[in-house]
């Protein structure tokens, strides 16, 4: 499967969350041409800042993979990873990432800063940004304008 068909299930992930009225960001853990987690953000249902859509995938990955390692995968999310993501994925030695939208807010993967080609840590990632951006980056908006007028 190609970049673009693995985001679109990350896609199908974040709309997930937006059926739970948590913000849509999906995403799925690849090995070998196989999914082997994914997972969607639960920050509100859980009440847990650790519940964003890229922990819990790396968590299930781990588990499947009987290891923290996830050397040789790549994870698909359809917002760019924020500072406590970009921390876990390099610390995961995930090997690629692959984003839809860019964050302009807290993006760590290129837009504020790149902590995951960091030449400073052990460990540097491969990255692809901007894959269906448009789709990824109008779940978001679509949803926080329907947040907008709810509380209008």
């Amino acid at each position: 499967m190609s970049d673009e068909q693995f985001m679109q299930i990350a896609i199908k992930e974040a709309k997930k969350a937006r059926e739970l009225n948590e913000v849509p960001i999906g995403a799925v853990i690849v090995y070998k041409d196989e999914i082997i987690a994914s997972g969607f953000n639960l920050r509100e249902t859980s009440q847990s800042s650790l519940s964003h859509a890229e922990l819990i995938a790396i968590q299930k990955a781990n588990k499947q993979q009987g290891s923290w390692r996830l050397e040789d995968c790549t994870l698909y999310v359809t917002l760019e990873p924020c500072p406590m993501c970009a921390g876990a994925i390099v610390q995961s030695r995930i090997k690629r990432v692959v984003f839809g939208a860019f964050d302009p807010k807290a993006g760590c993967a290129g837009t504020l800063m790149n902590l995951l080609s960091e030449k400073r840590f052990n460990h540097q990632v491969e990255l692809r940004s901007g894959v269906l951006e448009q789709a990824c980056a109008h779940l978001l908006k679509d949803f926080f304008k329907a947040l907008r007028n709810r509380k209008n």
